[in-house]
């Protein structure tokens, strides 16, 4: 539907160190951009306090013993305001895990991986003879600033991170999965090591 143009999300994918996340906080922080957990209270956090949250659920997942981890990890979950346009906009970061096949059913455990996504589309709400309705339009048109933060952010990603593969073993070898998250070289010795590629003897694809 037309009126649907411009509506979903850019999104990318990723997990990388904390101290490499502490690069890209830099740049939010230039900006002005503030980190607000999505509750009732909107509660506000500052660049520290997203750090060392960060930092216990990377630990959570790159412990070389399961032992060693938080039994529940942290949520990392914040809406990002931007005030670089007019009118306020901004991203989304939250964690999602990824499922991966083991012994022919899915795993209780999932790798992990943070979402950073930026809607496409501005609401436009408008108003004919038939009665009220809206459009999505186009977002880098309305909130050029903030989007070009966006693409800024995610370049970066994409310098210092490749692709997530890796193999699971199966009754006839091997089987490589495909992801779309992108991983860092530091992110991915570290996985590498961790607890749940030695419990479920995963194998790093990725180079």
């Amino acid at each position: 539907m037309e009126r649907l143009k411009n509506s979903g999300f850019y999104k990318l994918k990723f997990f990388i160190t904390p101290e490499e996340l502490k690069s890209l906080l830099a740049l939010f922080e230039q900006k002005q951009v503030q980190f607000i957990r999505p509750n009732h209270a909107q509660t506000k956090y500052d660049y520290d306090q997203v750090y060392e949250t960060y930092s216990r659920f990377y630990q959570s997942f790159t412990a070389t013993k399961e032992e060693n981890r938080e039994e529940i990890p942290p949520h990392f979950v914040y809406s990002l305001l931007s005030k670089l346009d007019q009118g306020k906009s901004g991203f989304f970061l939250k964690n999602e895990g990824v499922s991966f096949p083991y012994l022919g059913q899915w795993a209780e455990d999932e790798l992990p991986s943070i979402v950073l996504s930026f809607p496409k589309g501005v609401q436009m709400d408008l108003e004919d003879e038939i009665g009220k309705y809206y459009i999505y339009e186009d977002i880098r048109e309305h909130r050029p600033l903030t989007y070009g933060l966006y693409h800024e952010v995610a370049n970066e990603i994409k310098k210092i991170a490749k692709l997530l593969r890796f193999s699971v073993p199966a009754p006839e070898g091997l089987h490589e999965q495909k992801t779309s998250v992108r991983v860092s070289k530091e992110a991915m010795n570290d996985m590498r090591e961790s607890w749940i590629f030695n419990k479920y003897s995963l194998v790093m694809n990725t180079k």
